[in-house]
């Protein structure tokens, strides 16, 4: 859950975030009346964040993904235990 939040939501929602935090800390020292829900560039946020996530999967897929070598074993229900999904190594020839 946590991998899902850091590598999906926070990417998406990280440039509203900086934006509406730096509207309200520029526009407080600067005594200007707060901003209408409706003057905040929204398609312009939405490319953003679609782009951080997009530039975060790349780096997560291509960066952190490792070629596994060997066959893959499903997961399985033995005598009351979920064996978990692995790679068996390749027999040697």
């Amino acid at each position: 859950m946590l991998r899902v939040f850091l590598t999906i939501v926070v990417p998406l929602l990280l440039p509203t975030a900086l934006y509406l935090a730096g509207v309200a800390a520029w526009g407080a020292a600067r005594g200007r009346p707060r901003r209408s829900w409706a003057a905040i560039p929204w398609l312009w946020l939405v490319v953003a964040g679609t782009g951080l996530l997009a530039i975060v999967l790349i780096v997560v897929t291509v960066g952190f993904g490792r070629r596994q070598e060997g066959v893959y074993v499903a997961p399985r229900y033995v005598n009351g235990r979920i064996i978990p999904g692995h790679f068996e190594p390749l027999p040697r020839r």
